[in-house]
């Protein structure tokens, strides 16, 4: 039987991962039971029989499946563990695309460990644990009406495009169809009120919808 709330961590890094894995293990109460290097080989180790109470996701991972990808298809499945981000990414776009993927809570790298220790204890409970960054940004923007540009996809898709990658490569990322991008990109230029790639992005930044690269 486990001897506390049993944590997945996920984080493309290794040192990253063995620094977070001595962290966790030092919490009161908090065990690390595994380790995943992108969203993809997490979605495999629960689907393997893994059972964490709550789930440490990165966000950014490289080539492989990201965190709000693999947050969304997490708590879609059946008594879904709860899904903690850690990154170091404080952006509107990221927060929002996080929560509504499903986050229970969203912490940043630098927290101290008491502060992630409650977290971990938190999400277990099902509870909603937000960083006070994080917490002041969302409160912001229900101050300021709530006004979100773009989806959270429409988000994500942007923000691939702002680095670099074609049509053909963010559909890689997102495992979803080139055609379904290019529909994507429509909708955003129809709302940024803009006609080219470049454009968006410039007005995406401009909105702090997106960030710098």
């Amino acid at each position: 039987m486990s001897a506390g709330i049993g944590v997945l961590l996920v984080d493309d890094h290794p040192v990253v991962r063995r620094g977070l894995r001595a962290m966790v293990d030092e919490l009161p109460g908090v065990e690390a039971v595994g380790e995943a290097a992108d969203g993809a080989e997490a979605l495999r180790l629960l689907d393997e029989g893994a059972r964490p109470d709550v789930v440490l996701m990165d966000l950014q991972m490289g080539a492989g499946m990201h965190g709000v990808e693999a947050t969304r298809r997490i708590t879609a499945l059946p008594s879904p563990p709860a899904v903690l981000i850690l990154t170091t990414y404080s952006t509107d776009a990221d927060i929002l695309a996080a929560v509504e993927a499903g986050a229970t809570g969203y912490l940043l790298k630098d927290a101290p460990p008491e502060e992630v220790a409650a977290a971990v204890h938190a999400a277990a409970r099902g509870e909603t644990v937000l960083a006070p960054p994080v917490a002041a940004r969302l409160l912001g923007r229900v101050r300021a009406g709530g006004r979100t540009v773009l989806s959270p996809r429409e988000t994500e898709i942007l923000g691939l495009v702002a680095e670099g990658l074609a049509n053909r490569q963010v559909s890689k990322r997102l495992f979803i169809s080139e055609a379904t991008v290019k529909t994507h990109l429509v909708h955003i230029y129809d709302k940024l009120g803009v006609d080219s790639r470049t454009a968006a992005v410039a007005a995406g930044l401009a909105a702090g919808l997106i960030r710098a690269v």
